[in-house]
């Protein structure tokens, strides 16, 4: 009983996960890809579904003429079998038909590479640098410049002293982080990545975003989170003994909560100075 209770509550878990606040990562039996997040993400899921109707319709014609040839030309209805050796038409037909095939997966493809090129002017510019094994982050262009700090796994037993590495109720396991990345809802973000030491990679499914962090080298990619919530990714590239242990995790918020943070953070880090408070009956 409690074996089909458990089973139970993985199937339906899916249906729950989002209750309280949206989370952008895998869940348990999940077959297709996590729900986009970015226009990007929507497009590349839109080319998916494309290619696998195309995928689907070629299988199953292929199939059928396996079936019918297997029925129609057997032994025993063909003892003599035929000797024919060429056939224009048919020589024509499976030259030209492949090549529509391929005329019709290289055109949505192209386009979306050039979509996924062609760099909104971001608002916010982030550098993502990767190191054995965190992540470190720098708010380099926009509202939040100024902004860096270091990003680790959280962890089920924190080491004493470091509290904040904690995991918490709720939070999912291998995924969560002590600092998340925080960005503005429906704004471009341009994103900058490079290595400290191995090689590296950014990467967060629901955004449709992977990109290499690479020693001496800064690449550049960019999303435009559509939702708010959570989203988790994790490096992508092999990158030593802990390479499953730097997820990334980025939390969308509105605008207001942003400028928020913001104001929080440049704080936290000396960014600002408090204005000291008028001492009382001093006018």
């Amino acid at each position: 009983m409690k074996q089909l209770l458990t089973f139970l509550s993985v199937l339906i878990s899916p249906f729950f996960a989002f209750s309280e606040e949206y989370k952008g990562m895998a869940y348990p039996m999940q077959l297709g890809f996590q729900d986009a997040a970015s226009p990007v993400m929507e497009r590349l899921d839109q080319l998916h579904d494309w290619l696998l109707i195309m995928c689907f319709g070629i299988s199953l014609f292929v199939l059928a003429l396996l079936v019918y040839v297997c029925i129609r030309f057997r032994a025993s209805k063909n003892p003599v079998p035929s000797k024919t050796t060429h056939n224009t038409l048919i020589e024509v037909i499976w030259t030209v038909v492949p090549i529509m095939i391929l005329v019709a997966i290289i055109i949505p493809s192209w386009r979306l590479i050039n979509y996924m090129h062609k760099h909104p002017d971001p608002e916010i510019t982030i550098k993502a640098i990767g190191y054995q094994w965190y992540w470190g982050y720098e708010y380099v262009d926009g509202l939040g410049k100024g902004i860096n700090f270091e990003s680790y796994m959280k962890l089920e037993k924190a080491p004493e002293g470091q509290e904040a590495l904690q995991l918490q109720e709720g939070e999912p396991r291998l995924l969560a982080t002590d600092n998340k990345v925080v960005v503005p809802v429906n704004t471009p973000i341009r994103v900058l990545t490079t290595a400290a030491d191995v090689i590296h990679a950014w990467a967060v499914p629901a955004f449709g975003v992977k990109k290499d962090a690479m020693p001496g080298r800064i690449n550049e990619t960019w999303f435009k989170a559509t939702k708010q919530g959570t989203f988790y990714g994790q490096c992508s590239e092999l990158c030593g003994s802990k390479h499953a242990f730097m997820p990334i995790e980025v939390k969308v918020v509105s605008k207001k909560e942003y400028k928020k943070w913001v104001k929080e953070k440049s704080k936290e880090l000396g960014l600002i100075k408090e204005e000291p408070k008028a001492e009382e009956g001093k006018k």
